[in-house]
Parts: structure tokens; C-alpha cells; sequence
């Protein structure tokens, strides 16, 4: 795979995991990367020349996209004909991330100045969710939109739910009006695990002190 192809997944992976909301850790997102044959040191050059593009940010800690540079980067990069996974086998991550990036923008991100229904791509890609009412109204939304594509029957991954709107709302909201939506009787938080067991699945579950952690959603209202 060509380092502009590499660059380009590792964006799609750095936005998928909500970087542009908050900071991603090194390790969550070299997992997602790196893979049994390679070490992260043989990623090192991709992300000093994203770094220097201005496409993301790099602390001691992780990293983080920047907007909109590093949008427009990644939309350039997924539209580029060149552009194409290795081997046989594409990870589940990245075809959700795909599709969910395909969900979330009507055109081509071509620059700041691109226009969807009076407003930004870029812009739609990065506004973020300012009200409880306004996250009920997304969240269930998304709710039954993975209820219905995944035939989660009524069961929906809280994991998935996060990942789709990770963009527009940090975790600590996203957390906070998600156990909203359970006091007011509109979703019920449901415990067990997800479906692997993955460490990053269950750290975008939900987790308090009293009730444990909650890894699905069901709908009570229509």
C-alpha cells in the first residue's frame, strides 16, 4: 500500500474513533492501523507528513484531526482513484467507517466553501450537537437506523450509537444525555458485553457507578 493510501486510512481510522472531538490515544489508534506484520515505527513518516500538512495534531499522549485541513485531506483522499485496501480481507471497522462517512455527507468534500442545503460539508461533518433535545432527536435517529440495517431486533450496540455521532458530541455529553434518555423513560440501558469482548468496544459503552456497565440500547417510546 502507498503512503498516500496509508495516510488516508489512518485518517478514516483517527475520524471513526472521534478525532475530531477530543484526542485519541497512541495505542487505540495503532491498533486499528498497524498490523501483525508491521511495527508502529513503520508509520512514523505518515504521520510527520500529516502532522506537517496540517491534517492532524500530535501530543505525548495521541492525536487528533484537525478541521477543516484534515477533513478536507481524508475526502480527497477516499475520492482519489488510487485509493484501495490491501489484501483479500478489509476490516469491519473500516467498511463501517466508510459507510459512515458516505451517511454523513451529501458531496464530495472539495473545501470549506462547498455548499449542502445552504451549509458547509465541512460543516456538517463537524457541528456539534448543543442540546440534550437535539441529541434525543440524533441518538434515536441512529438508533433506528442500525436497528434497521443490522437487524439488531431492538437491541442496539451502544458502542455503534456512540461511533455514529462521536464527531458532534464529546463522551462526557454523550454519556450524561444518553442516561438522560434512560431517566426519561425513552431508552433502557441493558448490561452485558459486546459481541467479541473488545476492549475499545466496551470503553465506548456505558459505564456508572450504581447501575455497572451498559452495553446495549432498547427504544421504550416510538
Amino acid at each position: 500500500m502507498t503512503s498516500k493510501n496509508t495516510g488516508t486510512r489512518l485518517l478514516l481510522a483517527l475520524w471513526d474513533l472521534g478525532g475530531m472531538q477530543q484526542e485519541v490515544k497512541k495505542g487505540q489508534l495503532t491498533k486499528r492501523i498497524v498490523s501483525k506484520s508491521q511495527k508502529v515505527a513503520d508509520y512514523q513518516g505518515i504521520f510527520e507528513d500529516l502532522q506537517k500538512e496540517g491534517a492532524i495534531a500530535i501530543s505525548k499522549k495521541g492525536y487528533s484531526l484537525t478541521s477543516p485541513t484534515g477533513l478536507e485531506v481524508l475526502g480527497e483522499g477516499l475520492r482519489s482513484g488510487e485509493f484501495k485496501f490491501e489484501g483479500t480481507i478489509v476490516g469491519t471497522w473500516a467498511a463501517n467507517a466508510l459507510l459512515r462517512w458516505i451517511s454523513q455527507i451529501d458531496v464530495a468534500v472539495t473545501g470549506a466553501d462547498v455548499l449542502v442545503n445552504g451549509k458547509g460539508a465541512l460543516a456538517k461533518l463537524s457541528e456539534g450537537i448543543a442540546s440534550y433535545d437535539e441529541f434525543k432527536s440524533v441518538a434515536l435517529e441512529v438508533y433506528d437506523k442500525l436497528n434497521y440495517e443490522y437487524n439488531f431486533n431492538n437491541l442496539v450496540p451502544i458502542y455503534r450509537i456512540r461511533r455514529e455521532i462521536s464527531d458532534r458530541v464529546s463522551r462526557t455529553e454523550f454519556n450524561d444525555w444518553l442516561l438522560e434518555t434512560q431517566a426519561d423513560d425513552i431508552l433502557q440501558l441493558q448490561g452485558g458485553s459486546v459481541e467479541d469482548s473488545a476492549p475499545d468496544k466496551i470503553e465506548d459503552s456505558v459505564a456508572t457507578e450504581l447501575d455497572g456497565l451498559r452495553c446495549y440500547a432498547t427504544r421504550l417510546k416510538p
